[in-house]
């Protein structure tokens, strides 16, 4: 058989203008998933273009600085330390408590198990650690086990409410042990673990405890405002070490924020990385990156100014009156129902009805032009939402009654048998 053979394309031999080049950026987009209409519930979070212009225009006033180098651009080491100091503030920090900027989720969780791998190791002499995570912790925690040689034990959740089980991991933990883990919320299911719980198993036994709030830290402080019941996740939990949140969901911030914090700035050593031998001098960094980009910073300290707390409580109202409209819509139509319980901004629909599958209803949606986020067990469909989508709710749910309704004329035409049921 011949083999076919790509040509590598090369750097053009002449410019182009930049007209030129914009029109055909934006002729690129003509397939992707019309995001500020609110067609996707994953990957993005956008609250308005009045907001949109603070990110952009912030940014691009630090578009060259570079984060790591503080010394040449002070006001970067004056815009961070705000930021962190506020999300410490809203986390419930006490004195003493230390927090890292970082590019995203990905990398502050790996942070937290990097330094949660070298204190174990300095002071407890664990050179094969274990980390014991419920299933519904988030893949990022295996794959940066896997760079850092940390075997993940993942243990089922409790059947009812999709919660970590504190015994289930209790019975999990050997002497080689380091971290324990509870989400805020976690991801597929959108519900609060029970960190009280986790964290005193994790006092008890000497362990680390780390909270992965990327999707909740920046917006179940201020639903909670609301009157909503929120279970404590935070450092007003005695136990709990460390914790991620990512700035750029419910903070608002452009991607490429979040932050990485610890209970005590002293545990701060076993995060950073540093290097002598060299002819340059010394080299420390206390992130996985070396330069970092100076406007995802100015970014996030703008919008967090530019909203203030009135304005993250208004926006989170927004949101859970949304949940609240989109759960009632959907548990109206014959055959679906919404997967009890739910808690903030995540939720999961599925099928109850054999002669329905949820796969077809997805691709129907699809064709409708929303982009479907399909959850594996149970099979359903998963929401993620943010403040647009209270523009689409009632074209959302217009078309899924319609969807519904395709499915069921579809089956009944062909004279398929009935679909599974969920």
């Amino acid at each position: 058989m011949k083999e076919t053979t790509q040509t590598m394309l090369s750097i053009p031999e002449k410019g182009r203008p930049w007209a030129d080049l914009k029109a055909e950026l934006e002729a690129a987009k003509k397939d992707d998933f019309k995001w500020r209409e609110g067609r996707m519930a994953l990957y993005f979070y956008y609250l308005n273009e009045e907001v949109t212009r603070v990110q952009q225009e912030a940014y691009c006033a630090y578009w060259t600085e570079n984060a790591m180098g503080q010394r040449a651009f002070p006001s970067m080491r004056k815009l961070e330390g705000e930021v962190l100091q506020m999300g410490l503030s809203l986390h419930h920090a006490p004195d003493g408590a230390a927090a890292t900027f970082t590019s995203g989720g990905s990398e502050s969780i790996f942070l937290a198990l990097k330094t949660a791998r070298d204190w174990a190791r300095e002071t407890k002499g664990i050179e094969r650690p274990n980390i014991v995570i419920p299933r519904t912790g988030h893949p990022t925690f295996d794959r940066a086990a896997q760079h850092l040689g940390i075997r993940v034990i993942r243990v089922p959740t409790t059947r009812n409410d999709f919660r970590a089980d504190p015994d289930e991991m209790a019975k999990r933990i050997d002497g080689d042990t380091i971290m324990l883990l509870g989400s805020a919320p976690n991801y597929p299911f959108g519900v609060f673990d029970p960190v009280e719980a986790i964290a005193a198993l994790a006092q008890a036994r000497g362990l680390w405890m780390h909270v992965d709030a990327c999707v909740g830290g920046f917006l179940a402080p201020f639903v909670r405002e609301l009157g909503q019941e929120i279970p404590p996740f935070d450092f007003a939990v005695p136990g709990v070490t460390s914790i991620s949140a990512d700035l750029h969901k419910y903070g608002y911030a452009p991607k490429g924020a979040s932050m990485m914090m610890l209970r005590d700035a002293a545990l701060q050593r076993f995060q950073t990385f540093e290097f002598r031998d060299w002819e340059r001098g010394a080299y420390a960094s206390s992130t996985a990156q070396g330069t970092r980009a100076g406007g995802a910073v100015a970014a996030a300290w703008a919008v967090m100014n530019f909203l203030g707390r009135d304005g993250y409580v208004h926006w989170a109202r927004v949101i859970m009156d949304t949940v609240d409209r989109l759960c009632a819509g959907i548990g109206a139509i014959p055959g679906l129902t919404v997967l009890e319980p739910h808690e903030l901004c995540i939720f999961v629909y599925r099928s109850v009805d054999p002669a329905l599958d949820i796969g077809a209803v997805a691709e129907a949606m699809g064709a409708r032009g929303w982009f479907v986020g399909r959850q594996a067990e149970p099979p359903g469909i998963h929401m993620h939402l943010n403040p647009v989508h209270a523009e689409t709710a009632d074209m959302y749910l217009a078309d899924l009654r319609d969807a519904v309704e395709e499915v069921r004329a579809t089956r009944a035409t062909a004279g398929e048998p009935a679909g599974r049921t969920y």
